[in-house]
């Protein structure tokens, strides 16, 4: 079974003052960055570092994965 990276994810958007706006259609949830303004997608089972370093690309953050 592959890792869930979407806690770790989440976690670190949190920590950087990502919020939630709404749920998204589908298993994903809609963000917001204040870094960028930017809002991006993050689902509910990241199974990839790769997907989950794009994810923190799009809030403006660096790779942690």
């Amino acid at each position: 079974m592959a890792d869930n990276f979407t806690p770790r994810v989440k976690a670190i958007l949190k920590e950087n003052g990502c919020t939630v706006v709404r749920q998204g259609k589908g298993d994903h949830e809609i963000w917001q960055s204040p870094i960028n303004n930017r809002r991006f997608m993050v689902d509910n089972f990241i199974k990839s570092r790769h997907w989950a370093n794009h994810t923190l690309k799009q809030a403006g953050l660096p790779k942690a994965f």
